[in-house]
C-alpha cells in the first residue's frame, strides 16, 4: 500500500532497524505524529510461544485515558443493588438478556454473577462476536461486583496473543504526557513478560514496537531489563 507525504517524511526520522529505549521512542512516536486528531498509541508485541500456550489476561494501566466505560451488570437481588451503588450504567437480569436479544448493545463491558451465566451464556452468538461475553478468565463473572467496577472503572484493559504469537494493546493517547505514555506501555510489556510460560525455552519475545494510528512503528529492544518487573 502506498503511503503519503506525510508519512514518507515521518519515516526518515526513524531508523527501523534500530532498537531505542522506551524513553527514545516515546519522543519519535510523539515527533512523528501529524495526524489531525489525538492518535491512539498502541504497542504490539510477538511472542515465541506454541499453539498450547495462552497469554491471556486483564490489568489496569497507571494512567486512564479514552472515555469512561458503559458498564452493564447481569446480578440479582442484593448484588444488583450493589451494582447500581457502584456506579454500574446498566443492572438487571432477564430483562436485560431480552433487551440485547432485541438488538440494545449501548454498553462496552459486560459483568456477571456466575449465577446467571446459565442465562447469560444463552447470548453466546451475540456478545461473543464483540467480546462482550462475561468470562472468569478476565474476571468479569463474579460475586465481587464492587470490587470488580472499581478495577474497571481505573481502566483495566484485556489483552490475548493471537494465533500468530501477536500481542497488542491501545495504551495511551498521543495527548498525553511523555512520562504517562512511557509508564503505560513499561506496565503492559512487564505484564506480558510476566506471563511467560514456565515451559518455554529459549527467547520469549521476538519483538517489540510503538506506534501512533498513523504514524511508522518504533523498535524497542525486547531484551531492555526496564520490562523485567
Amino acid at each position: 500500500m502506498a503511503h503519503g507525504k506525510k508519512y514518507r517524511a515521518s519515516v526518515q526520522k526513524v531508523d527501523r532497524l534500530q532498537t531505542y529505549t522506551l524513553d527514545k521512542a516515546v519522543d519519535l512516536v510523539k515527533e512523528m505524529a501529524f495526524a489531525k486528531f489525538d492518535e491512539t498509541v498502541e504497542v504490539s508485541m510477538k511472542l515465541a510461544i506454541k499453539s498450547k500456550h495462552t497469554i491471556r489476561d486483564v490489568m489496569a494501566l497507571p494512567h486512564l485515558f479514552g472515555k469512561e466505560k458503559q458498564i452493564l451488570v447481569f446480578a440479582k437481588g442484593d448484588k444488583a443493588e450493589e451494582a447500581k451503588k457502584a456506579g454500574a450504567a446498566f443492572v438487571g437480569d432477564n430483562d436485560l438478556i431480552e433487551k440485547i436479544r432485541g438488538g440494545w448493545l449501548d454498553f462496552d463491558i459486560a459483568v456477571a454473577t456466575p449465577d446467571m451465566m446459565k442465562d447469560v451464556g444463552k447470548l453466546g452468538q451475540i456478545l461473543g462476536r464483540r467480546g462482550l461475553m462475561p468470562n472468569p478468565k478476565t474476571q468479569t463473572v463474579t460475586f465481587n461486583i464492587k470490587e470488580a467496577l472499581e478495577e474497571l472503572k481505573k481502566g483495566r484493559v484485556e489483552f490475548r496473543a493471537d494465533k500468530g504469537g501477536v500481542v497488542h494493546l491501545a495504551v495511551a493517547k498521543l495527548s498525553m504526557s511523555k512520562d504517562q505514555i512511557a509508564a503505560n506501555a513499561q506496565a503492559f510489556i512487564q505484564e506480558v513478560v510476566r506471563k511467560r510460560p514456565s515451559d518455554l525455552k529459549g527467547d520469549y519475545v521476538e519483538s517489540i514496537v510503538i506506534s501512533s494510528t498513523m504514524g511508522p512503528g518504533v523498535r524497542l529492544s525486547p531484551k531492555d531489563k526496564a520490562f523485567v518487573a
